[in-house]
Order: C-alpha cells, then structure tokens, then sequence
C-alpha cells in the first residue's frame, strides 16, 4: 500500500509539473511564453513620466533636451502587444518609438558628424496644429576603417535570469555577435549574482569557440548584486583599454538588482563616476516577470551608453548584428539640442517625447554637461507639435545641436566641442508630406494612444492604420515598419476590448 501510495504522489507531482511547464512554455526547449496573469502591472518598475506641456514661445522661446537612441521602450511595447496585454503608461517612451526605425536622412559632409535637417506638415489629431520634425543623421563607419574593439560581456547570473528568454537569450546573442568581431579585438567575460566573478578575460576575437564555450557554460543562481558586476567589468575593461579603440561594457539583465548599491541614485552615482574613463556602456534587457526598466534607463542614460531590450533573436540580431557598427562606435558623444521659437510665427509649442531628458539654458551652454550618445549610421528624431500664429509667415524656429567628436581614450577633457544649426521657416510646410514624416506621425500618434496622453486630441487606430496603408509600399519595403503595421492592428483589437 506504501508503495501504491507513493508511485500515486509521484505520478501526481510530475502531472503537476508538465502541467505547469505547458502554461509557461511552448515545449521543453520553447521559448517562455508569459501569461497575461503572470504579467501585472506592478512587477515593472518604470520611471513616471510626466509629458512636456505645452508652452508659450513668447514666455518661453527656448527648448533644451538631450539627444539619444535608445530603443527599448518600443521592443518591450512589441512584446506586450504580442502577448495581449495593454501598457503601462510609464512605459511609452515616445522618442525611442520613433528612433526605432530609420529614416533616409541628409548624411553629413566635411568634417561634421552629424546633419540636421526636417519638415512641417499638418497635425493628424489636430487640425488646427503642426507638426515640426527634426531629423539628424550621423556619419556612417564602414568595417574597412572600423577602430579595434575592447569589449566586456557582463551578464547577469542570477536566479531571476532563469527563464528561456533571459539567460539563453543572451547566451545566443552574444554568441552570434562572435562573428562580426575582428580577430584582434579583446573580448572578456564578467558575471554577476551574490558576487561577481571574471568568466573569461583578455580572449582575442579569433578565439570565437573559446569564448562561446565559456558563454554557453554558465549558469543562473543566486540574487543580484549588478553594482559588483559593474565595476568589476569597468576593472577588466580598463586592464585591456585599447587607445583609439572601442572600450565597451556590454551588459545584460533583467534589472533586478537587490544586493549592494540598488537605488537609482546610488546608481546614477557609481555610473557617473565610471562614464569620464573612455568606456562606454550599452544595455541590454532582457525578460518581462519582474523587470527593472528605470534600473536599466538609469544605467544607459548616466554611462555614455545606450539601452536597448531584447524580446526575440531577431531583435538581438537587429542590435548587435545589423546596427552593430552604430552601437560600438560613437560619432558624437553629449549631443543636445536648443530650439529657439520665433514668437512672431509660434504661439505655442509642445516637445513630444524627450519627458525625461530636458536640459535647462545653462546645462545646454555648459561643455561638461553629460547628454547622449549616437552611433555611426544612426538616425535621430525629434518633433514637436505647434500652434502657429493666423496669417504668420517667416521663422519658425532655430536649431542648433551641439556634440563633442570623441577622441577614444581615458581623458575626455581634449574631446572637441562642434555645432552645427539649421532655421525652420513656413516656406518648409507642405501639405504633401514625405513618407517618413507621415510614418513618424503614424508612429506618434500610436504611442499618444497607449500612452492615454492629454495630448492625443482626436487620434484613434482608424486614422493611424488608414495612414499606415496609404504609405504601404513604403512600409512593405522595410521589414520592421511593415511589423509595425502588424503590431498596430493587435494593439487596435486589444485596446477597443471592453
């Protein structure tokens, strides 16, 4: 009977089991599929974010904001939506929405880094408003004059990175950014959990089965002390800092520090403190259970660095393969923009997105002041919604960006200062606007829906999706704007269910 008993608990505990894994996975090697009751609200943490206001350009012509490109906001949206889940509005970042995808630009020339250029069209959501954009386009690096790489993979170990979509994620991805290393690049290995430990330092990128072997060995357990992972990988990095090379920490994580500094100051300060030594830090977020969104956008936004969040291979090839150049090598470091508005044309104006990246008149002056990071080939927008005066014509605004050339080694003071400037005027309002300045608005106008803005006037999915098919070849020849399409149509279905 004892035995009867006990094969009976068995069989009833590996029922539970399988049961349990065919919720949670799509097979034994699938990926981890989150369901909606595992995915509330309250196991994110997101920074709040309060949306520019509209401001009078006679009380307050000038406008300052930091510069980035920075995409996780919009991959993590993607993966809410796939999963049928409606947003946390704290999590619509607008600027990394539009930064998403590319846009063809004016590219540079001489000796600028970057170009400025843009376009004013009529609001969709509000017939008696603007749209100004701004787009800027960063020279492109080629492989043939690539610099040589130092780069610290810091992983996170710990037992919140034990799903399929976390640890192995990051297993395969950096396994497959292996092949676009050059032979002389140094590639290390840092992991962190209770403690954190050098897996691999000093590899030399023809070792590529070397070091995916001590990729693939490695293990979640334990919690999370991500500060010791950092200034440990910071340590290794500057044992190897190549000068007039890439020195870079790459590192990859939930976010969910809980042992040593853990807070967002505490943060902010230890990588502050790290961002003057000439390497840079990338981010890479992973998992959707307990993620830690404001730890990673602290990390990116104070470590001359840029943040992006990995729901998929595809997304991981598209960072670390496709942009690959762009996220290593940094043409304009502290880039920030001034726009100063005519009050004789502008009556009001509204920055949309940037939230969280405003700069006073003194920090834009002021040569010291830490702002963001753009990398070769990439595309940078900004735009912002006006109320123009009746009858007004003339200068709309004037914009200058201002960066500073980086010079790749551990002494940032002799980086140069460069500027360029571009005039707004009503003679560039069309009423034929580009594809890009229609897609940007389709995409603006979505995220102003699942943001639930005070702002989104009379936008709606019908108006966005019927734009989205008046541009269709346009979308159809890009395969992540013809994604976004797909991802419009599922957002629609999940935000008009009652």
């Amino acid at each position: 009977m004892k035995k009867i008993l006990s094969v009976l608990l068995v069989l009833t505990f590996c029922l539970a089991l399988f049961a349990a894994c065919d919720a949670g996975y799509d097979g034994w090697f699938g990926n981890f599929a989150f369901s909606p009751e595992m995915d509330k609200d309250d196991n994110y943490q997101f920074e709040e974010i309060i949306e520019n206001p509209f401001v009078s350009a006679t009380d307050e012509p000038n406008s300052y904001f930091s510069l980035d490109r920075n995409t996780a906001s919009y991959s993590l949206m993607r993966r809410q939506i796939e999963m049928g889940l409606k947003l946390n509005s704290g999590s619509v970042r607008l600027e990394e929405y539009i930064n998403y995808f590319k846009y063809d630009y004016a590219r540079p020339t001489g000796d600028d880094a970057l170009a400025m250029s843009g376009s004013v069209f009529d609001c969709p959501w509000n017939a008696d408003h603007k749209l100004l954009t701004i787009g800027v386009a960063a020279e492109e690096v080629t492989f043939a004059n690539a610099k040589p790489n130092n780069i610290v993979f810091l992983i996170d170990t710990s037992g919140s990175m034990d799903w399929n979509d976390r640890l192995p994620l990051i297993q395969q991805s950096f396994t497959m950014l292996l092949d676009y290393l050059g032979d002389e690049d140094v590639i290390s290995i840092v992991t962190y959990a209770g403690d954190s430990r050098v897996a691999l330092e000093g590899a030399r990128g023809i070792e590529k089965t070397r070091i995916a072997n001590v990729l693939q060995d490695l293990m979640p357990e334990g919690s999370t002390n991500g500060s010791g992972g950092i200034q440990k990988a910071y340590a290794v990095a500057e044992k190897y800092f190549i000068n007039g090379g890439n020195n870079r920490v790459i590192l990859a994580t939930d976010g969910d520090f809980n042992v040593g500094i853990s807070s967002k100051d505490g943060l902010n300060s230890l990588i502050s403190s790290k961002r003057d030594s000439g390497i840079y830090l990338s981010v890479l977020g992973v998992g959707m259970y307990n993620t830690n969104d404001v730890t990673m956008e602290t990390l990116a936004r104070n470590g001359n660095g840029n943040y992006a969040y990995l729901d998929s291979v595809s997304e991981a090839r598209k960072v670390l393969v496709e942009e690959l150049q762009g996220t290593i090598n940094v043409v304009a470091k502290d880039a920030k923009i001034g726009v100063e508005f005519n009050p004789e044309v502008v009556s009001k104006y509204r920055l949309i997105g940037y939230d969280t990246k405003l700069l006073t008149q003194e920090q834009f002056e002021d040569a010291a002041t830490d702002a963001g990071e753009i990398g070769s080939g990439h595309t940078v927008t900004a735009v912002y919604e006006l109320e123009l005066k009746d009858g007004a014509t003339g200068k709309i605004a004037d914009a200058e960006i201002r960066y500073k050339v980086p010079d790749n080694d551990s002494d940032d003071t002799n980086d140069v200062s460069k500027s360029i400037t571009h005039e707004f005027t009503t003679d560039d309002y069309t009423g034929a606007p580009s594809n890009d300045s229609l897609f940007i608005s389709c995409v603006v106008e979505y995220g102003l829906i699942l943001r639930e803005s005070d702002y989104r006037g009379n936008a709606s999915f019908d108006s966005l999706v019927s734009r989205l098919n008046s541009i269709s070849a346009y979308v159809d020849a890009d395969q992540f704007k013809a994604e976004f399409v797909e991802i419009v149509k599922k957002a629609q279905t999940i935000y008009s269910e009652e």
